[in-house]
């Protein structure tokens, strides 16, 4: 099972910016932070995320087919995430709505550096 997931990002004051307010919607916070590196989460509380400026010192790029999901406790909570992340400057990749006939329900967006997000619920 995933620990963490840590993305990229070219500008982690701006990034910070938009995953401090995301990660406030699900409860969480900032729980590590170092100059170039920060992730929110709970200790020992499941899957948290990171950010950080590459260690390589090249710019951060986004992975082709790669995407982090964002559980949510409910329909609810999808919608307020998803309009949350298009307000704070978040590209949409797909609006808030039903995923065929699971009860899969999810929005699609990219961060600002243009990582591809999740928020769903089953």
């Amino acid at each position: 099972m995933l620990g963490y997931v840590t993305l990229g990002t070219n500008d982690l004051a701006r990034a910070t910016a938009f995953y401090d307010k995301l990660c406030a919607e699900f409860g969480v916070s900032r729980m590590m932070e170092t100059d170039e590196f920060i992730a929110w989460g709970t200790p020992g509380g499941g899957c948290g995320i990171a950010l950080t400026k590459p260690f390589d010192g090249k710019a951060a790029t986004v992975g082709n087919g790669v995407m982090a999901a964002f559980q949510a406790k409910d329909q609810a909570q999808v919608d307020k995430v998803y309009a949350l992340a298009i307000e704070l400057g978040a590209q949409d990749e797909g609006p808030a709505g039903p995923r065929g006939d699971s009860g899969f329900y999810a929005g699609y967006f990219r961060d600002p550096d243009g990582n591809k997000l999740n928020v769903f619920c089953m």
